[in-house]
């Protein structure tokens, strides 16, 4: 059920240190710095991606995730979603053109779960970095680090996920791509997508509200998960778990932490899905395998490490 909605846009991180969190975003995931803002806020991308920037990093007193934004795909879907949200009873607010440097007007609206998501139409278009768009080389050189191609998804955790998924799915048209449920066979964990990616974003129920998990990064190879796990270790980065395997998804992928205490996933690999795919279910007693299917037990830190 299209609604407009192409992709996952950006996301804005809070974080302790700006100096801190951009060498861990630059240096080591590899991300690249475009432009900064007179609020202080600095703005990057990964190389493949065609937009000004994908990631904000705002200096705040507690770290965190402010909002996430998914491109539209042009004006008149826009003021549709806009519509449809408000008849379903979505408090919509407005945010003008060039809050975020060089994006259009974003639409920003909170679901029962406590995130902050934003639509939007506009944004500057640069192009791949590093990359010509005729005849264009197979990679850029100078990349660093993780050479991060793009930024994938974001992992929320938080309540009410029957709620979230009305509005994600009956309102803006993502469709269910895989699920967890629990013995009574209620949904606790819910990866949607409005693509042919397992997920563009995902939910797990959390009792706190407005939790942030992680913000997502796509490698292309099992051999650049293995060496963003050797950089994790040279730089002496806070890792959670891997390499490993997810059930979900069947992705591979590894965890860890920037300065700030926000998690990161890199990852390779995952199933792709379509419209008329029915959901894959996980079954809460198989959840252990489900997060990391090698484990086959989620440590402790997955599950309660938030910001």
């Amino acid at each position: 059920m299209k609604k407009g909605v192409m992709r996952p846009g950006h996301v804005q991180i809070r974080v302790l240190d700006m100096d801190e969190a951009l060498k861990h975003y630059t240096d080591l995931l590899g991300l690249i710095e475009t432009d900064r803002d007179d609020l202080g806020r600095v703005y990057l991308k990964a190389w493949t991606e065609v937009d000004k920037f994908s990631v904000v990093l705002r200096e705040a007193d507690e770290p965190g995730c402010d909002f996430m934004g998914f491109k539209v795909v042009n004006e008149e879907a826009l003021i549709q979603l806009e519509k449809d949200l408000v008849a379903h009873g979505v408090v919509v607010e407005q945010v003008p053109e060039g809050e975020l440097k060089d994006c259009g007007r974003r639409i920003r609206f909170t679901v029962a779960s406590g995130h902050a998501f934003e639509l939007y139409t506009d944004k500057l278009y640069t192009g791949k970095w590093g990359v010509t768009e005729v005849n264009p080389e197979a990679w850029p050189r100078g990349l660093s680090g993780m050479k991060a191609v793009r930024f994938d998804h974001c992992l929320f955790y938080g309540p009410e996920l029957a709620a979230v998924y009305d509005v994600f799915v009956n309102v803006l048209g993502f469709h269910l791509a895989e699920q967890v449920l629990d013995p009574e066979g209620t949904r606790i964990a819910q990866f949607l997508t409005v693509s042919m990616k397992e997920h563009d974003i995902a939910f797990i129920h959390h009792e706190e509200r407005g939790k942030f998990h992680h913000a997502s990064f796509f490698l292309e190879t099992w051999e650049d998960v293995l060496r963003a796990a050797d950089l994790i270790t040279m730089t002496d980065t806070s890792i959670d778990i891997g390499p490993t395997r997810h059930g979900l998804t069947h992705g591979k992928t590894i965890y860890f932490f920037d300065p700030s205490g926000n998690r990161n996933e890199v990852f390779c690999g995952g199933d792709y899905t379509y419209p008329d795919h029915k959901p894959v279910t996980w079954t809460a007693d198989e959840l252990g395998k489900a997060i990391f299917y090698h484990d086959r037990v989620l440590n402790e830190r997955f599950l309660t490490v938030l910001t």
